[in-house]
């Protein structure tokens, strides 16, 4: 397998796509590198609490700190964002739990193309909640996947992959903490390796292949005819959110 050719070796240029907690590590490594981080897109403030105040996603918050221009379209179907996008002159789009789609469009922007961080051993758990259903589903090790982005739902060419064990004390919540760490890392190792020219891309094996839909509020209901090994993995797998409840 051929390494992927990158234009030069020379720091691209990057533009940061990232809402939640989950994606703050990835973005503070970058510039810890001192990547070329030329803008962030974030999803726009939401309601939030009580009052319902506007408030700030995590990685906005993160972009701020740093001094780096926000963007914070609704939609990226908008001919009118992918020309502001364009204005940034991205080589490589960064995308880290974004939570907006991706058009085509958009994805034939950077020179390069697109590297998402997806937080599984893909192919398995393709999806929006991979954390959380690798521990409903009694896995013993999960991990993260930098992979080359298209237009399909996780489907895109595996880059690289770090594992971490899943201890019988984990939940949902640690594991999330932990995967947002490796992921930051592994992002950085595949910047370096694609300036070096020593990345390699592999397609996913459709024979491995499962998936990790949203959960439901429902599903932290409590089954007690389930064995309790599998009560177990329930209650760890639905922490915090959406928590295990019974009747």
């Amino acid at each position: 397998m051929a390494p992927i050719e990158f234009i030069s070796n020379d720091y691209p240029r990057l533009v940061f796509m990232g809402t939640p907690g989950f994606a703050v590590p990835s973005l503070k490594k970058l510039i810890e590198n001192n990547e070329r981080v030329m803008a962030v897109f974030t999803q726009p403030d939401r309601p939030k609490g009580r009052g319902r105040r506007l408030a700030l996603s995590p990685v906005k918050e993160a972009a701020l700190a740093y001094g780096l221009p926000v963007e914070q379209p609704k939609s990226l179907r908008d001919p009118a964002v992918g020309e502001n996008l364009s204005a940034y002159g991205p080589d490589v789009l960064i995308v880290v739990a974004y939570g907006l789609i991706l058009p085509q469009a958009v994805l034939d922007i950077p020179t390069w193309g697109s590297i998402n961080v997806h937080a599984s051993l893909l192919p398995k758990y393709r999806g929006a909640a991979p954390i959380q259903w690798a521990l409903i589903s009694g896995e013993k090790e999960t991990g993260v996947t930098t992979m080359r982005l298209d237009a399909g739902l996780d489907t895109g060419d595996l880059l690289l992959q770090e594992t971490t064990p899943i201890a019988a004390t984990d939940t949902a919540q640690t594991v999330h903490d932990r995967l947002g760490e490796l992921g930051a890392d592994l992002l950085v190792k595949t910047l370096a390796s694609l300036r070096a020219g020593t990345l390699e891309a592999r397609p996913q094996d459709p024979e491995r292949v499962s998936y990790a839909p949203p959960l439901e509020k429902s599903q932290g209901q409590i089954d007690w005819r389930l064995p309790a090994p599998e009560l177990d993995f329930l209650i760890r797998g639905v922490t915090p959110w959406p928590s295990a409840f019974t009747f």
